[in-house]
C-alpha cells in the first residue's frame, strides 16, 4: 500500500477511533468511569478481541497491517505529551509533610506486587506460554513484577480532582504515594529493559546514556525548559520534548522516560502552566485514543482460551489487587492512618490504567513480552482500573467520612 493509498485509510480510521471512544466514554460515564478508562476499553473492543472476532473483514479494512506503524508513531506523540504532563503533575503534588507515611505506603505498594509477580512467573515456569523465544525466566519475572507494581498516577490525580478530594487526608496521601510509586517503578522498568537483551553493549549504552541524561537534566534541565518556553513558547517546549524523546529512544531508555523527566524538572511558571494546559487536551482528545487503539489491536482475549493462560491471568489479577490494594491499605494502617483513609488510599493506588499500557507496549517493542503476556497484563490494567471508582463509591457509602479526613494537610 502506497502512502497515497494509506492516507485516506488513516483519516477514516482516526475518525472511527475518536467517535467510538467518545461513545464508549459517554456510556461508561453514566456509571462514573473517567474517560481514560473508556478509551482503554474502546481500544480493546476495536481490536481482534471483539471487532476482529465479529467482523474480521471490517476490522481489516479499517485497520490494515500497513496502518499499524502510523498509529504507533502518532500515538507516541500523544505519549510524549502525556508523560510530560504527568511529570509536571508529579512535581506539583510532592507533599513533604506526608513524606514519611507516603514513603511507607509507596514502598509496600511497589515491593508486594513486585515480589508476587516475580514469584508467580518463577513458580509457573514454562507451564504457561508467556515468554518470547530467547527471553529468560528471570527477565520475564522481573517485567511482570514491575508491571504489577505500577500505579496510574495521572489517573489517580484525575479521579481525586474530579471527586473534589484534593485537600483530604486520603487524597493527599494517595497523590504523594502514587508519585513516589511511579518514579520507582519507571526506574525499575528502565533497568529491566536495559539488561533484557543479555548483551553488555546495549545495556552499557543505556546505563551510561541514562547517567549522562540524568546529570544534564539535573544541572541544566530546569533552565533549558524555561528558556524554551520563554523564547519559543509552545513550539520551543514541543521541540525540546521531541529532542529529549529522540535521545532517550536512541539510548534504549524510550521516549516516555525522557518526557516524564522533563516534566519533573520543569518549574511551575505561568508560561509553562499555560503550555501544559494547551497540550493536555490535544494529547488526551486526539493522540491518546490512537495509542489505546494501537494497544487494542495487539490485545487478543481469544488467547485466554488456553486454560494455562487463563489461570495465569486470573492469578495475575488476584495478586495485583492483593499486592497493591492490600499492601497499601496495610501500610497505611500500620502507619497510624484511620481505616477509612487506608481503604481509600488502597483503592486509588490499585489503578494501573494508561501507565501500565505504556509499559506493556514498551516491553512488546523490546521483545520482552509476547502476545499472551501482553493480553494478560492488559486484562490486569482494565480490571484494576475499572474497579477503582465503584470501589471508592462503595467505601464512601459504607463508611461515613471521618472528620480528620477532611482536614487540609499542612
Amino acid at each position: 500500500m502506497t502512502p497515497t493509498e494509506l492516507a485516506p485509510r488513516f483519516f477514516i480510521a482516526v475518525a472511527v477511533i475518536l467517535v467510538f471512544c467518545k461513545l464508549v466514554a459517554w456510556l461508561l460515564g453514566k456509571v462514573g468511569q473517567p474517560p481514560v478508562v473508556s478509551e482503554m476499553l474502546a481500544g480493546v473492543l476495536l481490536g481482534p478481541s471483539l471487532l476482529g472476532l465479529l467482523l474480521p473483514d471490517v476490522q481489516d479494512a479499517l485497520f490494515p497491517q500497513q496502518l499499524y506503524p502510523v498509529l504507533y508513531v502518532v500515538g507516541q506523540i500523544g505519549l510524549v505529551l502525556f508523560m510530560f504532563q504527568a511529570g509536571y503533575a508529579f512535581a506539583r503534588h510532592r507533599i513533604t509533610s506526608l513524606a514519611g507515611i507516603a514513603g511507607t505506603v509507596s514502598l509496600a505498594g511497589v515491593a508486594a506486587p513486585l515480589l508476587l509477580g516475580v514469584l508467580l512467573v518463577l513458580v509457573t515456569g514454562d507451564a504457561v506460554p508467556i515468554r518470547p523465544e530467547g527471553v529468560s525466566v528471570g527477565v520475564s519475572a522481573a517485567f511482570v513484577g514491575v508491571a504489577l507494581a505500577i500505579t496510574a498516577f495521572p489517573m489517580l490525580a484525575r479521579i481525586i480532582t474530579e471527586r473534589g478530594q484534593e485537600g483530604t487526608r486520603h487524597g493527599s496521601l494517595a497523590l504523594a504515594s502514587g508519585a513516589i510509586d511511579d518514579m520507582i517503578a519507571w526506574i525499575m522498568l528502565a533497568v529491566v529493559l536495559a539488561f533484557a537483551s543479555g548483551a553488555a553493549g546495549p545495556a552499557l549504552v543505556t546505563v551510561v546514556g541514562a547517567v549522562v541524561f540524568g546529570l544534564v537534566m539535573w544541572l541544566f534541565g530546569r533552565r533549558a525548559i524555561v528558556l524554551a518556553a520563554r523564547w519559543g513558547g509552545l513550539l520551543g517546549v514541543v521541540v525540546t520534548l521531541f529532542l529529549v524523546a529522540w535521545y532517550t529512544d536512541e539510548i534504549g531508555l524510550y521516549a516516555v522516560f525522557g518526557a516524564f523527566a522533563v516534566g519533573v524538572v520543569a518549574p511551575h511558571t505561568p508560561e509553562l502552566d499555560a503550555i501544559v494546559d494547551t497540550l493536555t487536551p490535544v494529547a488526551s482528545a486526539l493522540f491518546l485514543p490512537l495509542f489505546f487503539t494501537f494497544s487494542g489491536l495487539r490485545t487478543e482475549f481469544g488467547l485466554l482460551g488456553d486454560p494455562a493462560v487463563l489461570l495465569f491471568a486470573v492469578a495475575c489479577v488476584v495478586l495485583a489487587i492483593a499486592g497493591k490494594f492490600g499492601a497499601c491499605w496495610a501500610a497505611a494502617r500500620l502507619g497510624g492512618e484511620p481505616n477509612e483513609v487506608a481503604l481509600r488510599v488502597g483503592a486509588l493506588m490499585n489503578a494501573r490504567g494508561l501507565m501500565q499500557l505504556i509499559a506493556l507496549n514498551v516491553g512488546l517493542e523490546a521483545g520482552v513480552v509476547n502476545r499472551s503476556l501482553f493480553t494478560v497484563l492488559v486484562l490486569v490494567a482494565l480490571v484494576t482500573t475499572l474497579m477503582t471508582t465503584p470501589l471508592l463509591s462503595l467505601i464512601e457509602r459504607r463508611r461515613a467520612p471521618a472528620t480528620a479526613d477532611r482536614l487540609l494537610v499542612g
